[in-house]
């Protein structure tokens, strides 16, 4: 099949390299384009100067960006050089407004839509094995769950547009309060002078095991944070999910603390660290 990926990030950047593998015809964008050009290098496919041409001709056309306003962007001009009856995946997190916005922007122009942020980092982009939380129509997310099976081990169909992004603040919340209490545990024990190593086979058996214990206790214990999901994007992602809340009548006290304590972790020059790095704030304040 004929296939666009835009945005060649973290993520992108493997998850547009399983499609190739996978045999599909596939044409690449990225606002840098020595990133595109190393990609083509590396993996073959094609790369374009702009998403208009990137997209011509593409059936399915597969976007991963960064925020609302790139989102918009990205797919405006997507849009514009796509043949009516094609697809347009959006695997950026986005607000539930913008995922809306974007499939209005497609339906005047006769193209399907789903919004498909995903969840499992880029360990998960590059062993394809990433959750994908869907939003759109039955027969669009058919269309799409055939390609993206490519990069995930679990495709959900949540509901209509807009739903998949609501379910991916779902999954961010979970993760702030976990991840402040893991860096709770992890700082107590420390402190406490235990052996952590005994504490992790201890406690990883029982009802207080998760995937960012096992993936996180080592590094957050040594105190290692320069991988992973940045906290730049996950303040923006707790925006989001913050801003729905007060548009759902939903109460996020936990949250909204745990957003803030990011924010300290920024101005501790922690913006490109992995979401883990929580627990710094605890041992600077200690110190």
């Amino acid at each position: 099949m004929k296939l666009s990926f835009l945005g060649l990030g973290v993520m992108g950047y493997p998850m547009a390299a399983h499609l190739l593998k996978a045999g599909h015809d596939v044409t690449v964008f990225n606002r840098t384009s020595e990133k595109a050009a190393k990609w083509v290098a590396e993996n073959g496919g094609a790369m374009e100067p702009d998403p208009v041409s990137a997209c011509r001709d593409a059936r399915i056309v597969l976007a991963c960006v960064g925020n609302d306003d790139d989102s918009i962007a990205v797919a405006t001009a997507a849009l514009s050089g796509m043949e009516e009856g094609a697809l347009y995946v959006d695997h950026t997190t986005t607000s539930a407004a913008c995922a809306e916005e974007i499939a209005r922007r497609a339906a005047e122009r006769g193209i399907g839509f789903v919004d498909a942020p995903v969840s499992g980092g880029q360990a998960g982009a590059e062993n394809g094995a990433l959750s994908i939380m869907c939003g759109g129509s039955d027969a669009d997310f058919a269309t799409a769950a055939a390609v993206m099976d490519r990069y995930a081990k679990r495709i959900v169909h949540i509901g209509p547009v807009g739903h998949g992004q609501l379910c991916k603040a779902v999954n961010q919340i979970c993760i702030a309060g976990l991840l402040q209490g893991l860096s709770e545990a992890v700082h107590f024990g420390s402190r406490a002078g235990i052996d952590m190593d005994k504490v992790y086979e201890a406690v990883s058996g029982g009802a207080a095991q998760s995937w960012q214990m096992e993936n996180r206790w080592a590094t957050m214990n040594k105190g290692e944070f320069d991988f992973g999901f940045a906290v730049d994007w996950m303040r923006k992602d707790l925006r989001i999910a913050l801003d729905e809340a007060g548009r759902h009548g939903a109460s996020l006290p936990v949250t909204a603390l745990v957003d803030q304590f990011y924010a300290q972790v920024q101005e501790n020059g922690g913006r490109r660290w992995d979401t883990s790095s929580l627990v710094s704030r605890l041992n600077k304040n200690s110190s």
